[in-house]
């Protein structure tokens, strides 16, 4: 079985100043040349990205590079997966509130059980000094849906990599996860410790639909945090599935040509926004001290 190593795919746009950071992730479906042609699913797509200050987008399937350089200036990325299946993770960020710190592409060579990832995740500790929490990993995770209870375990042995690497504290876990429905049924929830352990706070619940079709209800989708900082800067009700079918008006039709994954998302804080909430804290309680 052959492996590739996985540079991280960074597309760097322009932005204007926001009071939150916007994080998404998003399953875009075979994102491939006949997806590139469709000029109104790519319209759709474009119009999602835009949204974000941070977006991880998965199943890009693009062996020549054709898709990318449509959606940003520079390009350095290859293709993760077993056998012939291969697909690609990228990051696309606002280069004027974010920046990369370090990263690296986790291996999975666990003694006894050496290859649990179809596609390991490629870890990016990200940092801004316009947010609350001041920087933060992202390990992405897109599950082979019949090995996802196994995979989703598995990424508690990437944080403990990631710790052991690098000074950390504040982690994000996002992707699809396949984490619902028949692939991680109720009685498999025990034997995920990225659930059992209360340390890993999960955004996106179980009762969520992050599909398009109407037909199916699943919270494929997740987003999974870990740090007393960076929970605490979680934008309060941000957390969500956005639903593009609805929100640029779609037939289910439509929407299924952009993908059959909705993205999922949260906000974090600003600084200014932390800052002000604090000093807001304080008066009050300044005040409440006056009266008595």
């Amino acid at each position: 079985m052959s492996r590739e190593l996985a540079p991280l795919l960074l597309l760097l746009l322009s932005i204007h100043s926001a009071l939150a950071m916007r994080i998404c992730s998003f399953n875009v479906r075979s994102f491939g040349e006949s997806k590139q042609e469709d000029k109104n699913a790519m319209d759709v797509i474009v119009k999602v990205i835009k949204r974000c200050d941070i977006i991880l987008v998965m199943e890009i399937k693009d062996s020549n590079n054709r898709i990318c350089p449509i959606l940003m200036e520079k390009l350095n990325s290859s293709r993760l997966g077993r056998n012939t299946y291969k697909e690609q993770y990228a990051f696309l960020y606002k280069e004027k509130l974010v920046s990369v710190k370090r990263s690296y592409h986790y291996h999975d060579y666990q003694d006894g059980d050496a290859d649990v990832f179809s596609r390991e995740p490629f870890v990016v500790w990200f940092q801004s000094p316009h947010t609350a929490v001041k920087d933060f990993v992202i390990i992405p995770l897109h599950t082979t849906p019949e090995t996802s209870v196994k995979e989703i375990d598995e990424l508690v042995e990437v944080y403990t990599d990631v710790k052991h690497r690098w000074k950390a504290e504040n982690f994000i876990f996002m992707g699809d996860f396949n984490a619902g429905c028949s692939y991680v049924p109720k009685k498999a929830w025990k034997n995920i410790r990225l659930r059992t352990d209360p340390r890993f706070v999960w955004l996106i619940g179980d009762q969520e639909d992050t599909t398009v079709k109407k037909s199916t209800n699943c919270a494929y989708d997740r987003i999974v945090l870990r740090g007393q900082e960076i929970v605490s800067s979680v934008v309060p009700k941000s957390n969500s599935v956005f639903d593009f079918q609805k929100a640029y008006k779609l037939t289910e039709e439509e929407a299924l040509d952009v993908s059959d994954h909705f993205p999922v998302e949260f906000k974090l804080q600003s600084s200014r926004a932390f800052t002000n909430s604090k000093k807001s804290v304080t008066l009050r309680k300044k005040t409440k001290s006056k009266r008595s």
